[in-house]
């Protein structure tokens, strides 16, 4: 029988008999694991991250803020991993809300579905959990123009 959705890794670790209390925990007979929704975020963050055509990972921050950011070092904090990125993390499941800024030029509905497939493998094979849904808000194109430093090299294509 072939896999209907093959974006999906074939084998995804099931949390061992138990009782399911708390939310984000994995009981076995030994213990329990429970996985903070921080983690789960940070693991979205990072495999959205890992798709090309993705300039940013962002809830919506003005570029201002991303420029001041970039060119003034030591001013603000780095941006977290999981920034931009927001989780809802139950028993068994988990659902993903990421905001971007893509490349100018990149297929925007492409790029959604490469987030998802990407974010729903990490964190399905990381945690056991099943993902629900990744919800991907496009917050902004980037054009070229607008670096100071244009690299070809840093656009990638969708995977």
């Amino acid at each position: 029988m072939t896999d209907p959705n093959p974006a999906r890794p074939t084998a995804v670790p099931q949390p061992l008999r138990g009782d399911q209390s708390g939310v984000g925990a994995i009981p076995n007979t030994l213990g329990r694991t429970v996985i903070a929704d921080t983690v789960v975020a940070k693991i979205a963050g990072i495999a959205a991250r890992e798709i090309g055509g993705v300039r940013e990972v962002s809830g919506g921050t003005s570029r201002m803020v991303g420029r001041l950011r970039e060119t003034v070092p030591g001013a603000f904090a780095a941006p977290s991993t999981a920034q931009g990125v927001s989780v809802e993390v139950g028993a068994r499941q988990a659902a993903v809300d990421i905001g971007i800024v893509a490349y100018y030029g990149v297929a925007l509905h492409e790029l959604a579905a490469a987030i998802r497939r990407n974010v729903i493998a990490a964190i399905e094979r990381m945690t056991g959990l099943e993902v629900t849904e990744v919800n991907v808000t496009v917050h902004d194109v980037w054009f070229d123009d607008e670096d100071d430093i244009a690299d070809p090299d840093t656009r990638r294509r969708v995977q």
